[in-house]
């Protein structure tokens, strides 16, 4: 197991322990349940091309920033490989709030990368980013994906979503569940400010660093990119 990582078997009150959900206290049982989100599950050209890319290779480390997923956690673990969760759109809203304009102080920024990146160089030979990095503004994005680079191993995949919609100041959030190697459950979690506008000719430079970024478009304004370190 790599050094100093938190995995699935090591997740706070409330997330995955050993595989299993945490019990609640009874005291946050008697609070009002949130409203059911809106769920669809469709196909994905991204998924299906990721699991390609990492076919045949067993014991990778990936890192998943859907949150803790009993799902996700399931079905990369039946493929051999070691699992690394965090919820990142929650860690944004703890770290700065719902508004990408705050996003540009230096001390949270860096209390941000530490608290969600904090891992040793080629770490991971996979990572499922899925919509998070769409709501950061520019210093927090490009400092976010230098200290991605440094962790993913050379030869690396990364999953990584943005809404396609250039002229929306605001896109829906959501949260990402893996059904099998082509397929994707979706669960709205409202719509969030976006960070900037993307477009494939910003995304291939905000990339630049890295061998390769692939697109994949799709019919809900999400725009699926493969990028490879």
């Amino acid at each position: 197991m790599l050094p100093n990582l938190r995995s699935i078997f090591q997740r706070d009150k409330g997330q995955a322990v050993s595989g299993t959900w945490a019990t609640q206290s009874p005291s946050l049982s008697l609070r009002k349940p949130p409203p059911r989100a809106t769920q669809m599950t469709r196909q994905s050209r991204g998924i299906e091309q990721f699991f390609s890319d990492i076919r045949g290779v067993v014991g990778l480390s990936v890192l998943d920033f859907a949150g803790a997923s009993q799902e996700n956690i399931d079905f990369l673990t039946s493929l051999g490989h070691k699992v690394y969760t965090q919820d990142l759109v929650r860690s944004l809203d703890e770290a700065f709030g719902t508004a990408p304009g705050e996003q540009t102080n230096v001390g949270r920024i860096d209390y941000f990368l530490k608290a969600n990146f904090d891992y040793p160089s080629g770490a991971f030979g996979g990572a499922l980013l899925w919509d998070a990095f769409q709501f950061m503004g520019p210093a927090l994005l490009n400092a976010t994906v230098e200290r991605l680079y440094e962790i993913m191993q050379p030869k690396s995949y990364i999953l990584a979503f943005f809404n396609a919609n250039e002229k929306a100041t605001e896109v829906p959030s959501y949260s990402f569940r893996l059904i099998d190697n082509k397929t994707i459950q979706l669960s709205d979690r409202g719509l969030r400010p976006s960070g900037q506008v993307f477009n494939n000719r910003s995304l291939e430079k905000l990339f630049g660093k890295f061998e390769s970024v692939k697109f994949f478009l799709t019919r809900d304004n999400l725009r699926e990119i493969i990028i490879r370190r």
